[in-house]
């Protein structure tokens, strides 16, 4: 149906009834998309349910903590026989094993400390994804994420969540304008994750006191290097540790259990000042190792840059921005100076310690919540 200029906007920014409004929900059998989805529903729109099998689950169906395993499938069914809305099941696995699992793995094997969260969200969620909502007829997609979406002077904006201990915008950084225009976050605006919580206990749903997922869905009591070692045999190659200088300090069991800042687990006690992960060189098979004053990194080289601002980034030499570089820290001041549209360095005012190739740089408007985009962290 087109839209009718003398019918007011509905919730999802639309000029027309809930009931003529096709709304795809990604359901991932957590509390959160359950909660959007029924919510949508409960509001009148056509909703339409969907949830991804992104891997083999024959070793995750018991798994808890795990946000794609088999019984989250039966949860998202379960809240679309409740809500009495239609619900699918669509096989993502060899989409999500070559963009993402592939990926995550290679990275980890070159020394760098991917994110695949993000990965998967703009290579599959976002995009495979999407593009079957189009195909759906759907009028929008709607996700659980913790973000806002606000309409600005110019276009839609992304924005971080109220709730900052919830607020998600690391992970989404890479979404599009094109795919920010299609998309609605529901439960950005809500105060805290109780409130979702209140929500899904409102609609009778089964998973409202369902625990939230803490693992990468894929990599099963988050041991990343047992996954590695099956999915690249030969990973787990043991090498030497060395200091700076090249010393031999020692023998480690593979480079995939190491990451950059690690300072436990080491096994090379007995020196007089603490030493920390500096350094992965996987062709050598050694941890190189220093001292803490090493982690410390003022120049962040970016590329794969997604920019999300009103004007074109190389538009300004120089951008004032917030930037996060782990997903668990505080914007922090930073100069953003483009290199071209897809590459740019970023001058941390202050420096930060174990900043890592293969994690996102995410910019933040100092003077909103919006985020203005972000790129890929690479060794330059």
């Amino acid at each position: 149906m087109p839209l009718d200029s003398n019918h007011p906007l509905n919730s999802l920014g639309f000029a027309k009834p809930p009931a003529q409004t096709r709304v795809v929900v990604a359901m991932s059998g957590g509390v959160d998309s359950s909660v959007v989805a029924a919510e949508l529903a409960s509001q009148g729109y056509d909703v339409v349910g969907v949830t991804l099998q992104l891997y083999d689950h024959g070793a995750a169906l018991a798994k808890k903590g795990a946000c794609c395993a088999g019984r989250d499938i039966h949860d998202a069914r379960r809240v679309a026989e409740t809500m009495g809305f239609p619900h699918y099941v669509l096989d993502y696995e060899n989409k999500f094993r070559a963009a993402v699992i592939d990926e995550f793995a290679d990275s980890y094997l070159a020394g760098a400390t991917p994110v695949p969260c993000i990965r998967c969200n703009e290579r599959v969620k976002f995009k495979d994804l999407l593009e079957t909502a189009r195909d759906l007829d759907a009028d929008c997609m709607a996700t659980g994420h913790y973000i806002q979406r606000k309409m600005g002077p110019q276009k839609a904006e992304l924005h971080a969540a109220a709730d900052a201990a919830r607020d998600q915008s690391y992970f989404l950084f890479s979404t599009t304008q094109d795919q920010l225009n299609f998309l609605r976050f529901p439960l950005g605006h809500l105060p805290s994750k109780d409130d979702t919580r209140a929500l899904a206990a409102k609609y009778g749903l089964s998973v409202a006191d369902k625990p939230d997922s803490q693992d990468i869905c894929f990599v099963p009591n988050g041991n990343y290097a047992a996954v590695i070692e099956k999915l690249r045999p030969g990973a787990a190659d043991p090498g030497r540790i060395v200091d700076v200088d090249g010393t031999d300090l020692g023998e480690h069991r593979g480079v995939i259990h190491y990451t950059i800042g690690q300072r436990r687990g080491l096994g090379i006690g007995g020196l007089e000042d603490p030493l920390y992960v500096v350094r992965l060189d996987v062709d050598r098979k050694e941890v190189v190792v220093g001292p803490k004053s090493m982690l410390s990194t003022r120049i962040v080289p970016l590329r794969e840059i997604n920019w999300l601002g009103d004007v074109a980034i190389t538009d300004q030499a120089e951008w004032h921005v917030m930037v996060k570089v782990r997903s668990t820290r505080p914007p922090r001041a930073a100069i953003l100076r483009p290199i071209s549209e897809t590459e740019a360095t970023v001058e941390l005012l202050t420096p930060e310690e174990g900043v890592s190739p293969g994690q996102a740089c995410v910019f933040y408007d100092p003077d909103s919540t919006r985020i203005l985009g972000g790129g890929w962290i690479w060794r330059g």
